[in-house]
């Protein structure tokens, strides 16, 4: 299992189930990082997607504690547990945990890898991300260039859990 996320410098991550800010190079990276895959996320996290509708071209998981939730592309789970027996089903390395704050936080230290966009700017933000900084199990392997769009700047993380 894996997390992707992008979080401001106070590890904020959204604000009223929105993102922070919409930078078309971290939309481009989220795509690439996810397409194909299995994404894992809260009923709050697809309803703020594109029409409220689940990713194409990934298998979309849903935790959601309706249970008479049923939506075209998705698969509901409605449990923690259930949502860690559904998600051992898949390869480890094709897991993406995509939000919200409350799966990320749940699930952060189960995570393999944590793919995080650090933009360079402190937001107004309702939802936030433990800081991976503080978990030492994790390191960073890898850090792109900065990078910059609408006069915000931001960088992509790799960080890995140490065995």
């Amino acid at each position: 299992m894996n997390m992707i996320v992008a979080a401001d410098t106070n590890w904020g991550i959204g604000k009223d189930g929105q993102l922070l800010a919409h930078l078309s190079g971290d939309l481009k990276y989220f795509k690439e990082k996810t397409l194909g895959k299995v994404v894992v996320m809260g009923r709050k996290t697809l309803e703020s997607l594109p029409g409220g509708k689940p990713l194409s071209g990934r298998t979309n998981i849903v935790l959601t504690s309706d249970p008479d939730f049923d939506r075209e592309g998705c698969i509901p789970v409605h449990s923690m547990e259930e949502l860690r027996e559904k998600c051992s089903e898949y390869p480890h390395d094709q897991v993406m945990i995509i939000g919200g704050a409350t799966l990320y936080n749940a699930l952060m230290e189960e995570c393999e890898s944590l793919f995080i966009t650090r933009i360079y700017k402190e937001f107004s933000a309702d939802a936030y991300i433990k800081n991976p900084d503080m978990l030492p199990q994790y390191k960073v392997v890898w850090k792109s260039e900065m990078r910059e769009e609408h006069g915000i700047q931001y960088r992509f993380f790799e960080y890995k859990r140490e065995r």
